[in-house]
């Protein structure tokens, strides 16, 4: 297999999965939990690198520090979940910034931890991707009833006894390794691109839970397929190429949402006006 044949097969894989974890991401409003996540992972990309081994290691790592930290934050009292998200966003990223700066001969370039290079990616880079996204059809399979349960109701949730840090974890766990497997791809700070925007163009198509959690991989994958041809069209960087692709997607979604509903509104009027001389 060809650099491009594989970019490509990274960028279906990598943008479904993405767009699937990305679904539960909005539903459940944690969009600035994942982007501080891609931001906080940079630390352990950048010793990952200085210590020879892998990348998506490193950032795994750091990933479950970064989790486990920004959880601790979120029970302090008067505290929350997006205080918690500010203070690691901006203090993993700043870490990371000042360890690539003291290790000026890493082998690998700031722009590939930062943007990614889905040319690059290896058979095992895809192969974790695939994995997650398994793992993340197979969690939503087995646990779905809960999930929707407490997305829609958390306080009913409660009510009925259940608790709902088990459900938290579960799908904060999604997100970290879905960010660190599309790190290779679009790097640490378009991540959330791939994860966000597929899942927030669906949400405009499709208006059933489990609609968003079909519609938003396809358009995901597609999101990476386009972002990797028109870097080879255009020479320009592929990382940043998907992520627009991504919102590009939404901003078209957005916009046939909007012309949707001024059409039916001018629709009522008319249709009003039918009845009344029938009537």
């Amino acid at each position: 297999m060809g650099y491009f044949e594989r970019a490509l097969l990274a960028a279906v894989v990598i943008g479904a999965g993405a767009g699937f974890v990305g679904a539960l991401v909005v539903l459940r409003r944690r969009t600035f939990f994942a982007q501080a996540l891609t931001h906080a992972t940079y630390p352990g990309a950048v010793a990952a690198a200085a210590l020879g081994v892998s990348v998506p290691l490193g950032a795994a790592a750091a990933s479950i520090v970064i989790v486990a930290v920004m959880a601790g934050i979120a029970r302090v009292r008067r505290q929350g979940a997006q205080v918690a998200a500010g203070v690691v966003l901006t203090g993993g990223f700043a870490a990371g910034a000042l360890l690539q700066a003291s290790l000026p001969g890493l082998p690998v370039h700031a722009e590939s931890f930062l943007v990614g290079s889905i040319l690059t990616v290896t058979e095992q880079d895809i192969l974790l991707a695939a994995c997650v996204a398994v793992v993340a059809v197979l969690a939503v399979a087995v646990f779905g009833k809960q999930i929707v349960f407490s997305t829609f109701d958390p306080a009913g949730y409660r009510a009925a006894g259940y608790r709902e840090w088990p459900i938290e974890l579960l799908v904060l766990a999604l997100v970290a390794a879905s960010v660190v497997s599309s790190l290779p791809a679009v790097g640490a700070i378009l991540a959330i691109a791939l994860i966000a925007a597929p899942a927030a163009a669906a949400r405009f198509v499709v208006v059933s839970y489990r609609g968003v959690l079909l519609v938003a991989p396809l358009i995901g994958a597609a999101s990476g397929v386009i972002g990797v041809l028109v870097s080879r069209s255009f020479a320009v960087a592929a990382g940043p190429s998907i992520a627009l692709s991504a919102t590009a997607f939404f901003a078209l979604a957005m916009g046939v949402s909007k012309l949707r509903r001024l059409a039916w509104r001018e629709q009522i009027p008319v249709e009003t006006a039918e009845d009344a001389r029938t009537a």
